[in-house]
């Protein structure tokens, strides 16, 4: 579901000219998350990329245009590839959530969150409208994906009425407030003993059983049938 970071080991100066702007999201990525995007500079973020500044304004005007491209980039796209295909998919919508929040969760556990989560809870409130944009680009997004999935499995009985977006606000809020827990588990007492995994399936089973279908729901669908 989610872009991860570059993992090549090659030397930057060695990359070809279509991978700059690639390594410098990836240095853009280190820097905001170090320093923040107020005291960020261009003249750092080129120097982690090991390229000029005049090259970094070959790909990017400003500062601004940089962290969109790289919220983008690294989750905004992957978001926009999951919500085509699961539109378009032939799974249930049980095996649809519980497919895509395994991945959200992955992505909530990985090193690539640690470091956007800093930069977004650090002083991106400095940038309202950068702010705007990444809750737009992600939280929303990924909230629309699941709302859709919940929507669909309504329609199919697998699900009972219930106000999509709520649920889906619901169910994202759950898996975002575990994961700074999970971070620090040893100093959490009630998520030391289990596992990522075991912390992901105890929420999907909680909010799977929350919206299947009451026997008033079933007995309404049974009736609506020719």
């Amino acid at each position: 579901m989610v872009a991860t970071a570059h993992s090549s080991q090659e030397p930057r100066w060695r990359r070809l000219p279509e991978e700059r702007p690639r390594q410098i999201i990836e240095a853009a990525l280190d820097i905001f998350s170090e320093r923040g995007l107020v005291a960020a500079r261009l003249e750092d973020i080129a120097k982690a990329a090991g390229v000029s500044k005049g090259t970094i304004y070959l790909y990017f005007p400003n500062k601004e245009a940089l962290f969109c491209e790289m919220i983008r980039q690294m989750i905004g796209d992957s978001i926009a590839q999951a919500q085509d295909r699961y539109a378009t998919s032939a799974e249930s919508a049980t095996d649809q959530l519980r497919e895509y929040m395994t991945a959200l969760w992955g992505y909530l556990r990985s090193p690539l969150f640690e470091k956007l989560h800093r930069i977004v809870t650090g002083d991106l409130q400095n940038y309202p409208a950068l702010l705007e944009f990444f809750m737009e680009e992600v939280p929303q997004r990924s909230m629309e994906v699941e709302a859709g999935i919940i929507r669909r499995g309504i329609a199919s009985g697998e699900f009972r009425p219930v106000d999509a977006d709520a649920a889906a606000r619901m169910l994202h809020a759950l898996f975002i407030q575990h994961s700074p827990w999970c971070a620090q588990r040893e100093r959490i007492p009630f998520v030391a003993h289990l596992s990522d995994t075991a912390v992901a399936d105890q929420i999907l089973d909680f909010v799977l059983h929350a919206l299947q279908p009451t026997p008033a729901s079933r007995d309404a669908g049974t009736r609506a049938c020719p």
